[in-house]
C-alpha cells in the first residue's frame, strides 16, 4: 500500500480524484498544480482523511522547478509512487489547430511528464524500488482530426512509458502506463458530443489505484472503449481515415 505519493495535475479532475482516493492516515502525498485555490482545497479534502499533504503550485513545463520539487518531496520521504497526470486538451472545433495551441499541449503533456519522471528515477534506481505512472489516453492509439496534437501528446507519453519499463526493469523500478476514456472533469465538460461510457472521477481514480496496486503495466479502460482504440490503431489507414471523417470535433 502506497505511503509516499508524488501527484501532478492534482488541483482539479482526475488529479483531485487520485489524491483523494490516496489520502488516508500515515499517507504523505506531494500535490501540485497550477490553480493555488483549488490545489489547497484538494490538500484541506485529504489532510481531513487523515493524510500529511504538501501542496506546491507549480506549472510542469518549468523543468528546473519540477525538478527542484520532486528533489525536496524525496528528501521529506522517499518516493514509493510518481504519478505524472497533469495535461490539458483542445481540438479542433470551429477551426484547425494553432501553432500555439499545439506547442502548449505538447509542452504540458510530454514536457510535463518528462520533468515529473526523470527527477524521480535517479533516486528509485539507487533504492532499487519504486513505480512511476503516466498519464496516456485512449486516444493515444491512434490519431483523429477532432485532436490531432491531443492524440499525438498522448501517444508520445504512453510509447516512452512503455519503452521506459524494459530499460528500468532490471533496477527494479516499475512503470505503468494510464490510458483512460471519457472521465467527467472540466476538462471534458467542453466538449459538445456525446462522450461514449463517460466515468465519474472518483470511480476512475479507484479503477486506475487498484490497477496500480496490483502492480499492472497497462491500466486502460473502460474496456469497450479500450478494446475499439486498440482496433482503431489497427485498421488500414485509407480505412480509419474515412471513419474518422464522421466523428466529431473536439
Amino acid at each position: 500500500m502506497t505511503t509516499s505519493l508524488l501527484l501532478t495535475g492534482a488541483s482539479s479532475g482526475l488529479g483531485a480524484g487520485l489524491a483523494r482516493a490516496y489520502a488516508r492516515p500515515g499517507a504523505t502525498l506531494h500535490l501540485s498544480g497550477r490553480d493555488v485555490a483549488r490545489l489547497e482545497a484538494v490538500a484541506s479534502s485529504c489532510r481531513s482523511q487523515g493524510a500529511e499533504v504538501f501542496a506546491t503550485p507549480l506549472d510542469v513545463t518549468d523543468g528546473d522547478a519540477m525538478a527542484d520539487w520532486v528533489a525536496e518531496s524525496e528528501r521529506r520521504r522517499p518516493l514509493e509512487l510518481v504519478i505524472a497526470n497533469a495535461g490539458i486538451s483542445a481540438g479542433t472545433h470551429g477551426g484547425g489547430e494553432s501553432v500555439a495551441q499545439v506547442r502548449a499541449i505538447f509542452a504540458v503533456n510530454v514536457d510535463g511528464v518528462v520533468n515529473t519522471v526523470m527527477p524521480a528515477l535517479a533516486p528509485m534506481r539507487g533504492r532499487g524500488q519504486g513505480r512511476v505512472a503516466l498519464m496516456s489516453s485512449l486516444a493515444g492509439f491512434r490519431g483523429f482530426p477532432g485532436a490531432p496534437a491531443y492524440c499525438a501528446s498522448k501517444a508520445a507519453v504512453r510509447v516512452w512509458g512503455e519503452a521506459l519499463r524494459g530499460e528500468l526493469a532490471a533496477e527494479g523500478v516499475s512503470v505503468s502506463v494510464i490510458c483512460p476514456g471519457f472521465i467527467r472533469t472540466p476538462m471534458t465538460a467542453v466538449n459538445r458530443f456525446k462522450m461514449p461510457f463517460l466515468m465519474e472521477v472518483d470511480t476512475a481514480a479507484a479503477i486506475i489505484r487498484r490497477g496500480l496496486e496490483r502492480g499492472r503495466d497497462r491500466i486502460a479502460f473502460p474496456w469497450p472503449l479500450h478494446v475499439a482504440a486498440r482496433l482503431a490503431g489497427c485498421l488500414p489507414s485509407a480505412l480509419m481515415d474515412r471513419l474518422a471523417e464522421n466523428m466529431p470535433r473536439k
